[in-house]
């Protein structure tokens, strides 16, 4: 069934045509991913869906009775408002629910002769309402999301949040809502790379209907069945499939589109020659092929959509020394955030940050380049080494300057490697034409600002690039344009990313901060963290459990001065029998249980995650208790089984 649905919508800013003659649809539970490139109205497009904004045309119609949540790169919220609070609006569909069924089960239990059919109808509708909405226990579902998204403060106004914490409660106020349509823009931004693993698992278990605005190209992979790109010119494409089968689709489309303009290049050469004859085509029997060839020169052939040319200036050769770092050491107040680091990077090496928010990423860069001094350590520059910082705050932008002048540093020209080009050509190239050159950078749409502070960055002729988030808000053929760049590159690269198809694209290696100072190196990419990660994991969970297991090998060797004479066997019921064969497996999954428990609590990243190790440890205690309890059991089983019960 068609849940919301979209009739040649159009909008412009002022004589700017955003887009227009949109036409499409959302079914019922489909997953949809919109793509298109910066500046063609991703954004203002899920405004309008979203009833946060009307198009110039166009006619929208939604489901009658379905729900919508919209969650868009920065949130609102209420003056005063506080976590609980936005929380609890969130909920409010289900507190409703919550409190009829305690109501009608008030009135069924008071007088249970006088109840009917369709009050026990209306009961079981409810109880299927809470279960779509979320469950029974709202308060318990919506603190562990925040635990999990790392926001600690349950009574804190939201205004005194960071940008990165509002984005997350954001998150977990659209997730309660459970809503038939869920539009997020964006919704990656700001997040770490295992919590985007997390958030993407989420969102794959949710009921409803879902279109996703993102740069995370794993996230269009793992998630959607259908990929809508909006066109340059308006109008938009349907792709079935994920991330992959549009990719696919879009190779052999231009692919036939080029043959075919070949093809048409061809016969019209042939129809021209045949024009340049004179007398013989203008016969009247020859007025329709003069026509034909008339129409299909004056015909716009296939054009391969254009996009942003990203280049670097030429750069110093990098020497033996890039950047070295020795027993680095920086806390703030109480709080270690790096406890005696050692870090080398080398030429041509391309180094990954991972980790949550607030562990250390920003600092350890700002250390390195001189803006923060470190605590202890040593640091040590090479002499040839050239940093160029692109900032995730976007801060080096002024947003009253043109952005010509954003771009211009006072020079009129740029010198390219292998060429000097004028600097209203360079940005041409980047996706600015000449009157957008002359807009306020202020005016620009977040992608845009992104592309422009690169193609500055670009300028500066550096052979260290020190990249803070540099993905988020770019489009995905702009992100394939950085890749490539990166991967010409000559230099050395620092990246702090959460774009983990990024990272396995381009890092030669991934430096990991758990939250407590420390920070550890694997190399390769991103799957090659993922992978050697668990591999060490998997080795503590085995050198914890065989620990666990030393004291009982030892009490095996020592032999009991006489052994106990052989017991008569009693006899078991059915039922005990059943539950004494399967008990060994039991144990053995509760042990296993535990020693992953007491492993997370090894782990130092838990205790960076503020009420997750009161959530470990609980669950520790009743894991222990289980077992204490399993253990008891299959004692009095074994006695009932040796006749001694």
């Amino acid at each position: 069934m068609t849940l919301l649905r979209a009739a040649n919508v159009q909008l412009a800013f002022g004589s700017r045509t955003v887009f227009e003659g949109l036409t499409f649809t959302i079914e019922e539970g489909e997953r949809v991913g919109l793509v298109g490139v910066n500046g063609s109205g991703k954004s203002s497009l899920m405004k309008i869906l979203a009833g946060a904004a009307k198009p110039d045309l166009g006619e929208l119609q939604l489901r009658r009775g379905a729900r919508v949540t919209y969650l868009p790169q920065e949130p609102e919220f209420p003056e005063g408002a506080t976590v609980q609070s936005e929380l609890a609006v969130s909920q409010a569909p289900l507190k409703e629910a919550l409190d009829a069924h305690a109501e009608l089960s008030r009135k069924l239990e008071a007088d249970p002769a006088h109840a009917t059919q369709k009050m026990l109808e209306q009961l079981s509708a409810l109880s299927d309402r809470i279960e779509q909405a979320g469950g029974w226990d709202t308060e318990h579902h919506a603190k562990t999301l925040l635990d999990r998204l790392g926001v600690k403060d349950w009574d804190r106004p939201v205004a005194q949040l960071s940008g990165g914490l509002k984005k997350r409660v954001a998150i977990a106020r659209a997730l309660l809502t459970r809503p038939d349509l869920l539009l997020l823009d964006e919704p990656t931004n700001h997040l770490d790379a295992d919590t985007v693993d997390w958030l993407e698992d989420e969102l794959d278990k949710l009921p409803g209907a879902l279109l996703l605005v993102t740069h995370d190209r794993y996230f269009l992979d793992d998630l959607v069945d259908r990929i809508v790109e909006i066109q340059p010119g308006g109008g938009l494409i349907s792709y079935p499939g994920n991330y992959a089968a549009y990719v696919e689709q879009k190779l052999v489309a231009q692919e036939n589109a080029e043959t075919a303009e070949h093809k048409r290049g061809r016969w019209i050469a042939q129809e021209v020659a045949w024009l340049r004859k004179g007398p013989e085509a203008r016969r009247t029997k020859s007025k329709a092929r003069i026509e034909r060839a008339q129409k299909l020169l004056a015909e716009k052939g296939f054009q391969r959509p254009k996009v942003a040319d990203l280049k670097v200036v030429a750069a110093p050769r990098l020497g033996h020394t890039v950047i070295e770092a020795e027993g680095l050491k920086k806390s703030f107040g109480e709080r270690k955030v790096l406890d005696g680091v050692d870090f080398r990077l080398q030429r041509g090496e391309r180094v990954g940050f991972l980790g949550p928010n607030g562990v250390g990423k920003t600092t350890f860069l700002r250390v390195m380049l001189g803006e923060i001094p470190a605590d202890s350590g040593k640091l040590v520059i090479g002499k040839n080494t050239k940093v160029a910082y692109y900032d995730q705050q976007r801060a080096q932008l002024d947003p009253e300057q043109t952005v010509y002048d954003a771009a211009s540093n006072g020079e009129d020209h740029v010198e390219l490697a292998d060429r000097r080009v004028a600097l209203r050509d360079y940005l041409e190239d980047l996706l600015f034409p000449v009157p957008m050159q002359r807009m306020k950078v202020g005016a620009l749409s977040g992608g845009e600002r992104n592309r422009l502070l690169l193609a500055r960055l670009f300028l500066e002729g550096a052979n260290v690039l020190v990249l803070d988030e540099p993905t988020n808000d770019l489009d995905i053929v702009t992100l394939n344009i950085l890749e490539r760049l990166l991967l010409d590159f000559a230099g050395s690269t620092l990246l702090v990313t959460h774009d983990r198809y990024f990272l396995d694209k381009v890092a030669t290696a991934i430096l990991s901060f758990d939250g407590e100072g420390k920070v550890t190196r694997y190399e390769g990419n991103y799957d090659m963290y993922k992978r050697l990660r668990e591999q060490s994991r998997a080795a503590a969970l085995k050198a914890a459990a065989l620990k666990k297991d030393e004291p009982k090998k030892d009490e095996a060797r020592e032999e009991p001065a006489q052994k106990p004479a052989q017991k008569k066997l009693g006899k078991l019921s059915y039922k005990d029998q059943r539950e004494l064969d399967g008990m060994e497996a039991t144990i053995e999954a509760a042990e296993k249980r535990k020693a992953e428990l007491e492993a997370k609590l090894a782990d130092p990243a838990v205790y960076s995650q503020g009420s997750k190790v009161a959530e470990v440890n609980q669950a520790l205690e009743a894991t222990t208790a289980e077992v204490d309890r399993l253990y008891t059991r299959w004692q009095e089983l074994q006695d009932l089984a040796a006749g001694t019960a």
